[in-house]
């Protein structure tokens, strides 16, 4: 899974890529009309993986990860956006697979008190602006070019003219395409635009310990109808100075830390559950004396699509899963005595993956 971190100017954004990635990243900034982004790999805790690596003493264990892109702040905070997502952005801001976007919650003695609602909205307005200049010139490329063409090559151009001018009236409205209702095969259509507003988003405040307080104001991201309320769009806050201190820790004193401020999850692992379940996201298992390891599909996932994130050929050559809960699994001690408990399951091609799942794929190619 990859996240792209993005967000105004002065809004603290490098601070939570510390906090989540236990980095000490410096501020990520535009140089010459490029840009150097801040990138992290982390592991995705997993307390499954652990026990079962504690059972199969496996050769190697391997956690799901997500990667982290910090990038250059966008626009000016409070002010319009007019321009849209820097070009020079969004070569990294397309690639991920959502976003989150950080928002100024703390006092600042150059910027005064923080306006949350108006940088959500603006932020808001950089990516639509930036989705609608990428429609506007696309269909005024297929409008010239669509008459002198025939045959098939006519016909799939047409097609994408008309899933564009689908999606066109929204984003004028300042609607996120995923807003918009549309089908298998529009998606297929545009999916490869990487539409900034077609990905989830998590709006994140980062504010100060102050404001994090039980019963302090200013502590949450306030409602933004048509923004906040969108599909595929989460709130979340966190305080960034502190939360990023505790990644910085380990052992002992992060216990610490953490009791002092009265803090019962990081930051860190909160923000990544959050983003799972933003994605429609869950983890299946695999496991042996070889390798435990967890990976990532989207919750509703067939065993051959859950077959398929490990290589293309289990999916193409699916015969049936294995396939033992991790609760059954963990009360039996091996998939030995699952066995012969009855509880390993021969599920075949419907089989809708569930989180937690231990599967061995069988298969044929």
């Amino acid at each position: 899974m990859e996240l792209a971190l993005i967000g105004l100017q002065k809004s603290g954004k490098t601070t939570v890529f510390n906090a989540l990635t236990g980095g000490h990243a410096e501020t990520s900034a535009f140089s010459g009309g490029k840009v150097e982004p801040n990138m992290a790999v982390v592991k995705v805790p997993d307390a499954r993986v652990d026990k079962l690596s504690e059972m199969y003493e496996p050769k190697k264990i391997t956690h799901a990860t997500v990667k982290y892109v910090d990038v250059a702040g966008m626009g000016q905070e409070g002010g319009d956006a007019t321009k849209g997502v820097p070009e020079a952005l969004l070569q990294y801001v397309s690639k991920a697979e959502a976003l989150l976007a950080v928002v100024r919650g703390f006092d600042d003695p150059l910027h005064g008190a923080p306006r949350p609602a108006s940088d959500v909205e603006a932020i808001h307005l950089e990516l639509i602006f930036s989705d609608m200049a990428k429609v506007e010139n696309r269909i005024m490329r297929i409008e010239k070019q669509i008459t002198r063409i025939a045959g098939r090559e006519k016909d799939a151009m047409a097609m994408e003219l008309a899933a564009l001018q689908r999606i066109l009236p929204a984003l004028e409205l300042n609607q996120p395409v995923r807003s918009v209702e549309m089908t298998p095969e529009e998606e297929k259509i545009l999916r490869g635009f990487q539409f900034l507003s077609a990905k989830p988003i998590m709006y994140l405040l980062n504010t100060d310990e102050t404001r994090m307080a039980p019963g302090a104001e200013g502590g949450t991201i306030p409602t933004v109808p048509g923004i906040t309320d969108a599909p595929q769009t989460a709130t979340a806050s966190l305080a960034g100075e502190i939360e990023m201190e505790i990644a910085q820790l380990t052992g002992d004193d992060r216990a610490a830390f953490l009791t002092d401020y009265n803090i019962t999850e990081p930051a860190a692992e909160r923000i990544i559950a959050l983003s799972y379940e933003l994605q429609g996201l869950m983890s299946f298992l695999t496991s042996g004396p070889d390798e435990v390891r967890a990976w990532t599909v989207h919750r509703g996932a067939t065993a051959p699509q859950a077959a398929g994130v490990i290589h293309s050929d289990f999916e193409r050559g699916f015969i049936r899963a294995e396939v033992v809960s991790y609760d059954e699994l963990v009360a039996h001690g091996s998939t030995a005595n699952a066995k012969k408990a009855g509880k390993v399951r021969l599920e075949g091609k419907a089989y809708i993956v569930q989180d937690g799942d231990v599967i061995n794929f069988l298969f044929s190619v």
